[in-house]
């Protein structure tokens, strides 16, 4: 494993965003391990998270100037932070968000931030797929900016899981809109980090037999 993963997952342990146990995903799946950007609580901790995304981001699109999408509430802050990561890098690029209310008063509308104009490209910022169910709300959101096109999407871990049918949900939403979706890292290399200490044998086995079941065949 490359080091840099290492370096992410342990970041993502340590700061309380993976976690292992029981929990529910959005598509209502049942996962013995959750990733939950809203625990990042610190200016320390966002700063790093933005880290990674902009190095993710440089690897993929190098100095592409594309306009940052953080879908509300957990894309908010990860976006802005990727933002500001890819700035200090030299690569000063706009973002926005959108609002889960449409605002009817002062500026109004439903997008917080730069608003993307027709020929711009957008790159979607999120936590994590499972299903596709959020990237897919995503793209119902910004399919109201008329001219514009979605270049990417970026995420922190690749669940390497089934979406709709027996297919990845990453290569689902590829097929689906036409875009690349990367991550930083995978289940698999989440696995591998685990198996390096005993003591976590219990987390990998109940991984790997979820993976038995909802892992995607291609």
């Amino acid at each position: 494993m490359e080091g840099y993963k290492r370096e992410f997952i342990k970041f993502l342990e340590n700061a309380g965003v993976l976690k292992f146990g029981d929990f529910t995903a959005k598509s209502g799946r049942k996962i013995p391990y959750f990733i939950n950007a809203g625990m990042i609580k610190t200016g320390e901790d966002i700063a790093k998270l933005g880290e990674f995304y902009a190095r993710a981001y440089t690897e993929k699109l190098g100095m592409k100037k594309a306009v940052l999408y953080g879908p509300a509430y957990k894309g908010i802050s990860l976006s802005v932070s990727a933002a500001v990561a890819l700035s200090k890098g030299g690569l000063n690029v706009p973002f926005f968000f959108n609002r889960k209310e449409v605002k009817d008063h002062g500026e109004g509308g439903v997008f917080v931030g730069y608003v993307p104009t027709p020929g711009e490209e957008i790159v979607i910022i999120e936590d994590v797929i499972t299903a596709g169910t959020a990237i897919r709300e995503s793209m119902e959101i910004l399919s109201h900016l008329e001219g514009t096109k979605v270049a990417a999407t970026f995420i922190m871990v690749d669940r390497k899981e089934k979406g709709q049918g027996e297919r990845g949900a990453m290569a689902e939403i590829e097929e689906q809109f036409g875009f690349p979706v990367y991550s930083i890292v995978d289940v698999y290399d989440i696995i591998e980090y685990l198996e390096e200490d005993s003591k976590n044998a219990e987390n990998v086995a109940r991984i790997k037999k979820y993976l038995e079941v909802y892992g995607a065949k291609a």
